[in-house]
């Protein structure tokens, strides 16, 4: 996903797009432990989409917690 896509997204979508993120890479991770992956990359790919994702999450709660301190 791109920034751009995430920052588009409602937070709960944000939050159920993480979810899924982050389960389908421990099942990549797994899988990968018991066999190699086509695509090792993959799990790269998976691990900075989770990032972004936490970091798009956290931007809004920090927002909100200035929005509501002021």
């Amino acid at each position: 996903m791109k920034n751009t896509e995430i920052r588009n997204l409602s937070l709960e979508d944000l939050k159920n797009q993480l979810k899924t993120e982050q389960t389908s890479g421990q099942t990549m991770r797994f899988a990968h432990a018991i066999s190699p992956l086509e695509n090792p990359l993959r799990l790269k790919q998976a691990r900075k989409n989770v990032a972004r994702l936490l970091t798009e999450l956290k931007r809004r709660e920090n927002e909100q917690a200035t929005n509501t301190a002021n």
